[in-house]
């Protein structure tokens, strides 16, 4: 027998499939789609099995495979086809596609290693017990009584009358697998949907195969829709995938499915540790779970049959992976899927991507809308301060509106939610006397201060360097903080307020594990008035007594160099003015801005989607920007800018040829130097694809070899109407 293995190195060089000898003690275990130890050169490897012939198909001389890893498939037909789609979509390695599926311990990637956890149980063997006293007697009773015991009940009886009852054959000894991850069985009564919820539900149940835009306010009840929905299927024997665009999310999404479902669901997320994915992956893969729930990667879920596939939140840039290869968009694999098992998609949104509007409004895709909260309550009032004068009157970064409100809602014993998109204490450090910055030697960009650490840090590479008490240019001491990061802002919180702060960025919730779901809990138990945050609290969370959002500083997102700046700051108002108000309370928004004419922050003051839709459209037509046209970026890097821009050009001569392209480039990209490595872009916008990708692909075919320039495109034609 002979086998095509693909190894694990990532590499276009070797992105090929190698074939092997399979000795004949090995040959019966052998499938497609398991993972097997090969000689490779000089090294040994891991590798796939993604072919099985009867004949090689060369005159050299083969190497036989070492030995099998799985005893179980991990790659079925159906992800060894979705990572031969990936390698063509999106121009990256196969090998690579086939990684980015699997949790770390099924990766074909050596000296990888995750055990499997295991309890021991004790049960009663059918023998004689009746000369059977004392302790030996007291073990068989609880045994008896339970049927089967976990060991750990019986610490405190004799070990030695255990082990006499083992070897006399009276009880045996059972290995039972330990999920690390455990869920309670907290199933409650389903709430009653409204009629506008039930027609979403019966459109969507009622016709298979379709692509939905569910276009739901914020508070509109989208994820009893989606649990409606996944019962349906459920209780027709299907499964279903729940994706969700942040970890913070996450925690709260799956306790409310919990409720609904018990203990029929997993989850895929970056929060889990190795091991626990290992365990949610293999309860998926042997159908001890039909809904899965998680973040991007959740969508190469090993389910059988699939019913639904849910994306909330569709609008969130974090469905696309943008580093490294291979650069899927989790939207595209999703509507894949679905072609495969015949199922429905649905996007849901209270600010859908234009994108996606766009192709709802040709009627690619359906549209459904929920245009009410169910709870009967108008969206939140929003109070739009213009910074440019009100900076004189408050105190800090604080407006006196926002200072007022929020002291009107400490005295209510309400909850109030600031968001800063920006963590840290301060943007950067630099000296009043000459002038230096500070910043990373290997990136290129300033240093972020942390003050409880004292430290500065690039929050791209990860360098660190103690904080100066004088400029090291001039010697004076003259160092001053620019900027604000939301530990400035947590500082100025506990001077203005005798209120509990709970601060939520990435430097807070990466300091142990399952901190975000206790942050959660702790603010949703009033454990906390304030809670302070990044973007990470804009989306999805419900807190009941949270009556007034602020936005610290709304301009942030909007000097981003990017063309969708302008629709990621509407969205991220729209979401986080969400939280206010979701109960029986009113809510509140206070935005503060320094742009308050800007039309991102005056329709989403009105919470008016469908007239920033119109007017971003425009500006997207005008400008040849998706959906109107196709955008490709391709980056070359290396460690020899002269050398790296040189060959850029060559490369923008190459593409010149094709007339159905506008470049862009080469220009240095907006994160020029990192680690040591400089990076120019070349920008593509085109409406005809002809030729483009032969040509990408054999511009990467002319570099593989080339250990000086690195080659990274990101080619994603399902951005367009």
């Amino acid at each position: 027998m002979i086998v095509g293995v693909l190894v694990e190195i990532v590499n276009r060089n070797v992105d090929r499939v190698f074939e092997y000898n399979v000795p004949d003690d090995l040959t019966s275990q052998i499938k497609i789609g398991i993972r097997v130890v090969v000689p490779f050169g000089n090294k040994t490897l891991d590798g796939f099995v993604v072919e099985i012939k009867d004949n090689k198909t060369t005159d050299k001389e083969l190497k036989s495979v070492i030995k099998i890893i799985d005893s179980d498939i991990v790659l079925n037909d159906e992800l060894l086809a979705l990572g031969k789609y990936m390698q063509k979509k999106t121009i990256s390695s196969l090998v690579s596609c086939y990684q980015v599926m699997l949790p770390k311990a099924l990766k074909a990637k050596n000296n990888t290693t995750i055990n499997i956890k295991y309890d021991t149980y004790y049960e009663l063997n059918d023998c004689d017990i009746s000369n059977i006293k004392g302790k030996q007697l007291e073990i068989i009773e609880l045994i008896k009584k339970e049927g089967t015991i976990i060991r750990k009940r019986l610490v405190d009886i004799s070990i030695s009358s255990l082990n006499t009852l083992i070897k006399n054959n009276i009880i045996r000894e059972v290995k039972k697998e330990h999920y690390r991850v455990q869920y309670a069985d907290i199933v409650k009564n389903k709430k009653v949907l409204t009629e506008a919820q039930m027609n979403v539900v019966n459109t969507v149940i009622n016709n298979s195969r379709d692509v939905y835009l569910l276009h739901g306010v914020t508070g509109s009840g989208k994820t009893e829709v989606y649990m409606e929905i996944i019962d349906y299927y459920l209780k027709h024997g299907k499964s279903a995938i729940v994706l969700v665009p942040e970890i913070s999310l996450t925690p709260q999404m799956v306790n409310r499915f919990r409720e609904r479902f018990g203990n029929n669901i997993a989850a895929l997320h970056s929060a889990l540790s190795d091991g626990e994915k290992y365990d949610e992956w293999r309860r998926i893969y042997r159908g001890e779970a039909s809904i899965v729930i998680g973040a991007r990667s959740a969508i190469f879920a090993p389910l059988k049959n699939i019913g639904i596939i849910i994306v909330d939140e569709e609008h969130s840039d974090s469905y696309k992976q943008s580093d490294p290869s291979p650069r899927y968009s989790a939207k595209d694999i999703a509507i894949k899927r679905s072609e495969v098992h015949n199922c429905s998609v649905v996007f849901g949104s209270a600010t859908p991507s234009l994108e996606v509007m766009a192709r709802a409004q040709k009627g690619v895709f359906k549209y459904l809308c929920l245009t009410e909260r169910i709870n009967g309550k108008s969206l939140p009032e929003i109070k739009i301060v213009d910074m440019n004068n009100a900076i004189k009157k408050g105190k800090g970064h604080f407006s006196s509106e926002l200072i007022s409100a929020i002291e009107d809602r400490l005295n209510k014993n309400e909850q109030i939610i600031l968001l800063l998109n920006r963590r840290g204490y301060s943007s950067f450090v630099s000296c009043r006397n000459c002038g230096h910055t500070y910043k990373c030697p290997s990136c290129d960009i300033t240093l972020t201060y942390h003050k409880t650490s004292g430290m500065l840090r690039c929050h791209y590479c990860g360098y660190a360097e103690k904080m100066y008490e004088k400029c090291i240019e001039c010697g004076e001491d003259a160092l001053s903080t620019l900027g604000v990061g939301t530990q400035k802002i947590e500082e100025e919180l506990n001077k203005l307020f005798n209120a509990r702060v709970l601060r939520m960025d990435y430097d807070t919730t990466t300091t142990g594990k399952g901190k975000h779901e206790k942050m959660i809990e702790a603010f949703k138990n009033h454990d906390f008035d304030i809670l302070l945050g990044t973007q990470m609290v804009s989306k999805g969370l419900d807190f009941p007594l949270v009556t007034l959002v602020g936005v610290i500083n709304a301009d942030t997102s909007l000097n981003i160099p990017d063309f969708r700046s302008s629709e990621n700051t509407f969205s991220l108002l729209c979401q986080v003015s969400g939280r206010s108000g979701r109960s029986d309370k009113e809510g509140k928004v206070i935005i503060q801005t320094f742009n308050p004419d800007h039309y991102a922050i005056s329709f989403s003051s009105k919470h008016d989607y469908i007239g920033f839709y119109k007017k971003e459209m425009e500006f997207r037509r005008v400008l040849k920007y998706p959906p109107y046209f196709y955008l490709c970026n391709i980056r070359i890097s290396g460690r020899d800018a002269l050398y790296i821009y040189d060959e850029a050009s060559k490369i923008k001569k190459v593409l010149e040829k094709n007339n159905n392209l506008i470049l862009l480039g080469p220009n240095a990209s907006s994160l020029y130097k990192l680690n040591n490595v400089f990076r120019f872009n070349i920008i593509i916008k085109y409406k005809i694809d002809t030729g483009l990708y032969e040509a990408l692909n054999s511009i990467v075919d002319h570099y593989k070899a080339n250990n000086k320039i690195k080659i990274d495109i990101d080619f994603n034609p399902s951005q367009m109407l």
